[in-house]
């Protein structure tokens, strides 16, 4: 597995608990051009906080570990 696809794993899989406390979850989808690429589930799809999770939490968190990493998009794959 490529070193930057497991740090951002690493990452997603710290936060995951959180979200799963509010019955939501999210899922790796790519990483490319120096983007991440993530699906949300659950209670999280229709969540009034999905932007500040994604830019305060999951972006915030993946930019310590990966200072390259320019944002994080969400799909509906």
């Amino acid at each position: 597995m490529d070193e930057k696809i497991k740090k951002i794993k690493e990452v997603l899989d710290q936060i995951r608990p959180y979200l799963n406390m509010e019955g939501g979850d999210v899922e790796f989808i790519k990483y490319e051009d120096d983007y991440v690429y993530i699906k949300f589930y659950g209670a999280c799809v229709d969540c009034a906080m999905m932007d500040v999770t994604i830019e305060d939490g999951i972006y915030s968190s993946i930019k310590e570990v990966l200072p390259e990493c320019k944002g994080v998009i969400n799909t509906e794959i």
